[in-house]
């Protein structure tokens, strides 16, 4: 028992900074997940403060998609987290078990996390540790983002202490070189695992974590239909524009990237969607087969490790193979059993110094030794007769190769510049196919057209190869246009042709400014905005029309009076019982003397006549009793009284007791006098 209420019934896992444990809540019944520190780090108010943090930070977030925390509390040495306990899996073990997912597969798990990230950025929160280890899979499908462990305040997730928080395999470049984690480090870990599960592997590999972080620093992530042919180049696109190296050319947050997967979707038909990777395992499969690919699979490595990472002064020097980066992790996890945990990763004494490469690997001395003795002695002619045959078989092949029109060479026109479909024709005309497509800024080219191909205009390709574009986003920064006077379709169009976005349309009354058209922006033109930031309109509703008075006038005259005003007249199918006469108008929606719009539209509602109601006797009843009853029968009172006036009983009435009236007419009683 724990705190004298949750009882522990087993261990789920185990990290670096704590355990999981299903638990049953006693008080309340119900099964939880109970996170508790190591006792080990309860004495660091560091973690302590994290680990509070953390339960804060969620406690805030309503979210279906973002596992819920119920309590907070300390017992003894034991720190604990009462959470929400999710029976299913992780995604880290959907991708080891199927390898790559479909694109409809992955986008059912991308976008429920995108939309339980965007609640956190809302909220003003980052979760900085985004990865597949964090994205939990219910058995009834559900997807729910874990671990808030390292979640910060957007204002305060810059980091100087010379280190840096993090899984290797999902850290952007800014959080490598600059220490700073805003939304978009979010967003560039979520374009990672979207690369993962479209491909079954991570964009970047390599032996030590040093050589993944000098890849994320130096080269983009590469297409996903480079490692899945037929993969869709609307993927491609929002891969890349998810782990752009430039965080400033990445959707600014979750909500952001959200709406692009769900355009991205709906760009797709079922075949697409539902395309079966290489990699895939599962269904389809044979058992032999699936367990020959679950050997081949990527075993998880040190990269995959929550760390504190030491931050370099300069990253980006180098000759490309990550032995100048060295100095940004020191050590790695030990293990299989090391992964998936948090961990300080300590930098070396001496971060400059590298072991010296042995002259020969060990156990290949003997192997070298007998080579070269194959090639001395008699057989050294021989030898070298071989090779010159070979390399004049070879020779010759390549000049037949290049010669038969296996090659082409990248048109130089009619691409640069052009739109994608016009790109698209010019290369089909070669016989080229267009692979990927990534976007990036330039001040050159217009918003939308090809800036780039790889590889490059002019270049030799295969006659049946393909090229990647890169699709111009237009300058980096772009000034807000001036719309004033613009009617709003064509404000809308030249806000996207300078890469910005419409945002709310809101009207205003403007005599000067024609109905439709726009009085001005929020921001107002000429300010700086990066490229689709979203541009508020105000837009006219024309000179206002003082509203003509109909009710109690003839339908026809009414109707007449408001068109002439520059009304639309509408009648309601509907009559209704009014003091006015039946056929006449009863009610106007838009009252008169109020303030309206030219075309704006008046419903007019008729009359059936006065509801006839009958009218009770009240002679020799006192003033105040008669009136008191015939107001309660619906008719208005007017007292008429005679001189002297010191009588109080009523003496007659205008419509006799008895008698039918129309309801809400007045009802004269008299008063005799002495």
């Amino acid at each position: 028992m724990l705190d004298g209420r949750y009882r522990v019934d087993a261990r789920v896992a185990v990290g670096g900074m704590a355990t999981v444990y299903r638990a049953v809540d006693t008080r309340l019944d119900r099964d939880l997940a109970l996170k508790v520190m190591h006792p080990s780090l309860a004495t660091d108010t560091t973690f302590v403060e994290r680990f509070i943090r953390e339960a804060k930070s969620v406690a805030r977030l309503s979210h279906p998609n973002v596992v819920g925390v119920f309590d907070q509390g300390t017992d003894g040495p034991y720190v604990y987290l009462a959470m929400e306990y999710v029976a299913g899996c992780t995604l880290r073990d959907v991708l080891r078990e199927r390898g790559a997912l479909s694109p409809r597969a992955a986008l059912d798990v991308l976008e429920p996390v995108l939309a339980a990230l965007g609640a956190a950025h809302r909220a003003g929160f980052v979760h900085r540790d985004m990865k597949p280890e964090n994205v939990l899979i219910g058995d009834d499908g559900r997807v729910k983002v874990a671990d808030f462990g390292l979640v910060r305040a957007v204002g305060t997730a810059t980091n100087t202490t010379g280190s840096v928080l993090g899984t290797v395999s999902y850290l952007a470049p800014e959080q490598i070189e600059h220490g700073t984690a805003d939304t978009r480090t979010d967003v560039y870990a979520c374009g990672v695992v979207l690369y993962e599960m479209l491909t079954g592997g991570k964009p970047h590999g390599g032996d030590t974590p040093a050589q993944v972080l000098y890849q994320h620093l130096n080269n983009d992530v590469p297409a996903p239909s480079s490692a899945v042919p037929g993969l869709a180049p609307e993927l491609d696109a929002l891969v890349a524009v998810a782990t752009a190296r430039d965080a400033e050319a990445r959707p600014h947050d979750a909500v952001a990237l959200l709406s692009r997967a769900r355009a991205t979707r709906a760009a797709l038909d079922d075949a697409r969607l539902d395309l079966v990777p290489p990699d895939a395992r599962g269904e389809g499969r044979t058992d032999a087969s699936a367990r020959d690919a679950e050997a081949d699979a990527e075993p998880v490595g040190p990269d995959d490790v929550t760390s504190v990472i030491a931050r370099p002064v300069s990253a980006r020097a180098g000759d490309g193979t990550g032995e100048d980066a060295a100095a940004l992790v020191a050590g790695s996890a030990g293990g299989a059993g090391d992964v998936e945990r948090t961990s300080r990763l300590e930098l070396p004494p001496e971060a400059g110094t590298r072991p010296e490469r042995p002259t020969s690997p060990a156990g290949t001395g003997g192997r070298g030794r007998r080579v070269l003795a194959l090639a001395s002695g008699p057989r050294r002619g021989l030898v070298a007769v071989l090779t010159t045959v070979l390399l004049v078989l070879g020779v010759g092949a390549g000049v037949w190769y290049i010669n038969s029109g296996q090659f082409t060479r990248v048109p130089t026109t009619g691409v640069l510049g052009k739109t994608r479909a016009e790109a698209e024709r010019r290369l089909a005309d070669e016989g080229l196919e267009v692979g990927g497509t990534r976007e990036e800024f330039s001040g050159a080219y217009e918003r939308g057209t090809v800036m780039g191909t790889d590889p490059a205009p002019g270049e030799r390709i295969r006659g049946n190869g393909s090229v990647d574009l890169v699709i111009s986003r237009g300058p980096k920064i772009v000034k807000v246009p001036e719309l004033k006077g613009e009617p709003l379709d064509a404000a809308k169009e030249r806000l996207r042709e300078a890469g910005l976005a419409a945002g709310v349309v809101t009207e205003e009354f403007d005599a000067g400014v024609a109905k439709g058209s726009v009085i001005r922006t929020d921001p107002p033109a000429g300010t700086e905005r990066s490229p689709d930031a979203a541009v508020a309109l105000v837009v006219s509703r024309g000179a206002p029309i003082e509203v003509p008075g109909a009710v109690g006038r003839p339908l026809t005259d009414a109707r007449d009076t408001l068109t002439e005003a520059g009304f639309t007249v509408e009648v309601a199918e509907e009559r209704v019982h009014s003091p006015h006469p039946a056929g006449s108008v009863a009610a106007q929606s838009l009252p008169a003397g109020t303030r309206a719009a030219e075309g704006d539209t008046v419903t007019l509602t008729l009359s059936k006549g006065p509801r006839m109601a009958a009218v009770p006797d009240v002679t020799g009843k006192s003033t105040d009793d008669a009136t008191r009853e015939l107001k309660a029968a619906g008719f208005e009172v007017r007292v008429e009284k005679s001189f002297p006036y010191l009588g109080d009983t009523v003496s007659g009435q205008s419509v006799p007791g008895g008698d039918s009236a129309p309801e809400g007419a007045t009802i004269t009683i008299k008063i005799k006098g002495i």
